[in-house]
């Protein structure tokens, strides 16, 4: 046991002495790493945040199905009963002229003083369906077909258009992980080999007396993994405070857009920075280390 804690007490210290040859150099590298990953979570941020509220809106999907002047109430409620039993309907609920008028009032917010201009209301009652939204085609079709109906109006360009949104920030994201993971390896790479240059002397008298490779190469995988998890770390904390104001400022004036919980989005980005910085830090000094056999 004894021996073990010896060990990793001089896999550490060699590890710091390895960062240390070269301070300036390998801060500045740590603080590049950082940046680098920042970045990365904040494009990931805002694909979580992207697939999240368009998946919120495609479950709440709803058309507005304004029906023709001078209908009395019992023929309404024959509309809505007809509208209710189109396959895949989920909720059919009135709104009258009144209620349309406060939801635009609330729409409007400060603006909404305008709407005083107007003599009379005018917005007009409308049906207010909740659907799914892959039969979205199919029951506009049908309701377009009933006699009492005047007008459908759907969300289906708005929807087709976040939802194109959301495939441009994934391959974005897919894009941001593979240049993230180029960068961070050529750079930890190089840190590596360099300090396995520097080290040579010390390495070739390890061999000499028969320590295993893996026992030379440890410490300079420690202080890869270090960087990169460092890095990340760094790029959490000032996600954090970033994604903090960026709530704060869209759910203030904007409070109908469904945003994830920030806590999700955040549990998801520690999940995957971490992940990803363990899994770059090992590759990254992977490949120092090969490249660096024969040339000592």
């Amino acid at each position: 046991m004894k021996t073990y804690i010896y060990n990793f007490r001089y896999f550490i210290k060699e590890s710091i002495d390895i960062f240390r040859l070269n301070l300036i150099s390998n801060i500045f590298s740590l603080l590049s790493t950082g940046l680098i990953f920042f970045v990365l979570t904040l494009i990931i941020a805002g694909w979580n945040v992207s697939s999240s509220v368009t998946d919120a809106i495609k479950g709440e999907s709803e058309i507005s199905v304004y029906f023709k002047e001078g209908l009395t109430d019992a023929e309404i409620i024959e509309l809505t009963n007809l509208v209710t039993n189109v396959f895949g309907v989920k909720s059919v609920n009135l709104v009258n002229e009144d209620e349309a008028y406060e939801r635009m009032e609330s729409v409007l917010g400060g603006d909404a003083q305008v709407l005083s201009f107007f003599e009379e209301n005018p917005f007009d009652a409308f049906l207010e369906v909740g659907i799914e939204l892959s039969e979205i085609d199919a029951i506009v079709s049908q309701i377009n077909q009933m006699e009492k109906v005047d007008l459908v109006r759907d969300n289906k360009e708005v929807l087709n258009r976040l939802s194109h949104m959301s495939d441009v920030l994934n391959l974005v994201s897919y894009f941001a992980i593979a240049a993230v993971g180029i960068t961070t390896l050529v750079i930890l790479s190089h840190i590596i080999r360099q300090g396995i240059y520097h080290h040579r002397e010390q390495i070739n008298t390890l061999e000499l007396l028969g320590a295993p490779k893996y026992f030379i190469a440890l410490p300079f995988y420690i202080e890869g993994i270090g960087m990169t998890l460092t890095g990340g770390l760094l790029s959490l904390i000032l996600s954090h405070f970033v994604l903090s104001e960026i709530y704060l400022q869209v759910s203030g004036p904007l409070p109908f857009i469904p945003l994830p919980d920030q806590g999700g989005v955040m549990q998801n980005l520690i999940l995957m920075v971490i992940g990803l910085s363990l899994i770059l830090g090992y590759l990254g000094s992977a490949f120092g280390v090969s490249s660096s056999r024969g040339k000592n």
